[in-house]
């Protein structure tokens, strides 16, 4: 099932919020398989459930123009969101799927689901956990694993304006070889897609596959 939500009053606070309801339901079994998605239409920071703000975060410039910084419950880095970006989240569950019990396993084959779900040239899964389009960063991923399922969920940009990534984040101490030191402007890209068509793209390949092999897996 895709469930799209367009309410744009709903802030992205409320959304990491439903995430973590969906993950608790599909822990304990009382909802199957599902694709969400959803943008905010205003820039807001989000940082891994380790992460240090003060490492990862431009705090005065977002003080400055009233971005909120949040926590999500996974884990992983800082992303901006926002105009442009859109967010989406898989459940997986352990029992139907084994193998996806390990963690590099998982993020490859879910990524490499996605990428042939939005059938653009060029799309490869690259660092282990991100999606890159002639070597620009498209979408950021991260999970959260309980003992009977996991929630995967990251972004795919379309139309995002790289310059909040450079207003709002620090260049990250860590980062994986295929960035090449690049700035976070020379790094991140767009999809040539809509999220129309995105939606479509994901919502169809999940659809497909629900009943016999949750997202071609």
């Amino acid at each position: 099932m895709h469930q799209s939500v367009r309410d744009q009053d709903v802030t992205a606070a409320e959304h990491l919020e439903a995430e973590w309801r969906l993950f608790q339901a599909f822990e304990t079994g009382t909802l199957g398989h599902l694709c969400r998605t959803w943008e905010t239409p205003r820039p807001v920071v989000v940082v891994g459930r380790n992460t240090s703000v003060a490492d990862h975060v431009i705090q005065d410039a977002c003080l400055r123009d009233a971005v909120p910084v949040l926590r999500r419950f996974s884990g992983g880095g800082a992303v901006v969101l926002g105009p442009g970006c859109l967010n989406y989240a898989l459940g997986v569950s352990f029992v139907s799927y084994p193998e996806l019990e390990e963690v590099a396993v998982s993020f490859s084959t879910i990524l490499r689901r996605i990428t042939a779900a939005l059938n653009v040239d060029n799309l490869s899964v690259a660092g282990g956990t991100d999606l890159t389009l002639n070597g620009r960063k498209v979408s950021g991923n991260a999970q959260r694993r309980g003992r009977h399922a996991l929630i995967h969920h990251g972004t795919l940009l379309y139309a995002f304006d790289s310059r909040l990534a450079a207003r709002y984040l620090r260049d990250p101490r860590r980062q994986p070889a295929y960035r090449a030191g690049r700035q976070h402007t020379d790094f991140i890209g767009n999809l040539p897609l809509s999220r129309e068509l995105i939606e479509d793209r994901l919502g169809a390949a999940w659809s497909t596959h629900q009943e016999e092999s949750c997202f071609g897996f």
